[in-house]
């Protein structure tokens, strides 16, 4: 039987991996905001939970006002152990499937929402190349989670809407998609292109915020320099309803410019999607992979060397 102490001790581990997750997130961050969207969480118990890491340590470990977030001396020294414990932790579960697998290894790879058809072409050719010595399986998320799952193992490698800044992985663009503005057909049907000038009375749909790369943050600041003020905010993922929206008139949305793009299978026939005139917006996809798991001589290096020959543009 498990005693009341032994329980206590466990509870306490527990904690203290968690206390250091949250930690390197808003260290590698330097903001708790996007730390706090990155782990799924509200910025205050985020916040509450790296004064109590700093009470157990007894030193500051981030120095904060409300515009910005340094580490501290100590900070900088707990940093590459905490990311080492972590990442530890993390592996445990691939290491076991390692360990204990079946003879053709499985090699999971993440696959972000709306990829070019080709990308998935290029795939599927990678699926059939490598069938004799290990099996793909595909993992559905968006880029956030898929960024946590390579982070900590779960994942192999992933397919992501760039850009993605993480030191541990590895980064290789395989494609770059044209963006274009999604206009109802009504307003904009007899068009070819269109100036943000002629958007600023439009409120520009922003998308749920679980769902949309960072490259639309940047989007949206440049929309906003262009004089367009106006927003409709999204709360779910659904992507039809950015449609629904832009079809009601007076909003437009940003998305891929391709008509062989998987986003356009949302569209209807109330909408069109144009290129701007006066910018060019253009979403880059990736293949991220944990570097440490792709070295030479480790368990991921073939899978990982197949698809970077595979999957880029050419």
């Amino acid at each position: 039987m498990v005693g009341k102490h032994q329980w206590l001790r466990v509870v306490s581990i527990v904690m203290e991996i968690f206390h250091l997750r949250y930690f390197v997130a808003v260290a590698e961050n330097l903001s708790f905001s996007r730390a706090a969207r990155q782990l799924h969480m509200a910025t205050s118990p985020l916040s509450q939970r790296i004064r109590d890491l700093e009470r157990e340590l007894g030193m500051t470990l981030l120095e904060r006002d409300s515009h910005n977030v340094e580490l501290t001396e100590a900070g900088r020294h707990l940093l590459p152990t905490a990311k080492d414990v972590v990442h530890r932790f993390d592996d445990i579960p691939w290491r076991m499937r390692q360990a204990v697998g079946s003879s053709t290894p499985t090699v999971s790879i993440g696959v972000a929402p709306g990829l070019h058809s080709r990308v998935r072409d290029r795939l599927i050719r990678l699926e059939r190349r490598c069938a004799q010595d290990f099996r793909i399986k595909r993992w559905p998320a968006n880029t956030d989670e898929l960024v946590r799952s390579v982070s900590r193992g779960e994942l192999a490698m992933a397919l992501v809407h760039l850009p993605v800044h993480a030191s541990s992985l590895g980064i290789v663009e395989v494609a770059r998609e044209p963006l274009g503005a999604v206009l109802p057909r009504a307003e904009f049907g007899d068009h070819t292109s269109v100036s943000l000038d002629e958007l600023t009375d439009h409120s520009y749909v922003v998308p749920a915020p679980a769902t949309a790369p960072l490259y639309f943050e940047q989007l949206e600041k440049r929309l906003d320099n262009a004089g367009i003020k106006k927003r409709i905010h999204l709360s779910t993922g659904d992507y039809s309803a950015v449609s629904e929206l832009v079809a009601n008139g007076s909003a437009f949305a940003i998305s891929m410019l391709d008509p062989e793009s998987g986003m356009h299978k949302y569209r209807t026939d109330e909408q069109i999607v144009l290129p701007f005139e006066d910018f060019s917006p253009a979403l880059a996809t990736g293949l991220i992979w944990r570097l440490d798991r792709a070295a030479e001589g480790c368990e991921l290096r073939e899978p990982v060397e197949e698809a970077k020959g595979t999957l880029p543009d050419r």
